[in-house]
């Protein structure tokens, strides 16, 4: 929309200076839909899983989780990569994207400039396609904790919750990005526990499928007040501050 992109300028042209001249730098965060989110910080665009949605911007950074196509989409990162776009995937995506990819494993940490990024852990424990065979095996795929300028990020990945999540707490993590849908990841009461246990300052839902929003809120404000829910539509952004 031509809201956002004025907005989206007049962010990066104003950055506020904070105590002893440091550039404070705002971030929005835009989810499409599904797990596909953009993070546009001090002129730069980040991606994760772009699958849904319509994308403008070309990408500076593209992070993929796991390789389930509505997770790596190749025509997407096609459209939306240039010749120095930095793509940081788990080992399977990099033959399906080409080109040069930055592989990381979970606990790994990439450091970019003022952007470091640190792979977590996303699996299920609970949600299984047979016996023994979980649509998300421990170590198939990834979530990611994104630092920018003081602030953190976590996309979660398509994950239930794990006992890795409750480490999370000492991180001190801005905004998290929780899977709530369900079959494939956590459920809304899933994901509210989670939220609850790595207690970021805020919480936005994704790969959400059909299910209401609203159950996940009122069990997280009503356990943890402290914690702001934002409910998100596809195309909607939050500016975290």
């Amino acid at each position: 929309m031509v809201e956002d992109k004025l907005f989206e300028q007049d962010l990066f042209n104003n950055s506020l200076k904070g105590k002893g001249g440091i550039c404070v730098v705002d971030m929005l965060v835009k989810w499409f839909g599904h797990a596909s989110f953009q993070i546009t910080f001090d002129g730069k665009s980040m991606y994760i899983d772009p699958y849904e949605g319509e994308y403008v911007d070309k990408a500076d950074i593209i992070l993929v989780t796991h390789s389930h196509y509505d997770h790596c989409d190749i025509p997407k990162i096609k459209r939306i990569r240039k010749s120095e776009t930095i793509v940081i995937a788990p080992e399977e995506c990099a033959p399906k994207i080409g080109g040069n990819v930055r592989v990381i494993k979970p606990g790994e940490k990439i450091t970019l400039d003022n952007v470091s990024i640190e792979s977590t852990h996303a699996y299920n424990v609970r949600r299984f396609r047979a016996p023994g065979q979980p649509f998300h095996p421990k170590g198939f795929g990834v979530g990611y904790l994104i630092m920018i300028d003081g602030k953190t990020i976590y996309h979660a990945g398509d994950t239930d919750f794990i006992p890795e999540m409750r480490d999370l707490r000492n991180r001190k993590i801005n905004l998290a990005l929780l899977p709530s849908g369900g079959t494939y990841t956590m459920d809304n009461p899933e994901a509210a526990e989670a939220a609850i246990a790595i207690n970021p300052e805020g919480v936005i839902q994704m790969h959400r499928w059909d299910t209401n929003p609203e159950e996940f809120r009122k069990k997280v404000e009503t356990s943890a007040p402290h914690i702001k829910v934002v409910l998100l539509k596809p195309g909607e952004q939050y500016k975290l501050l």
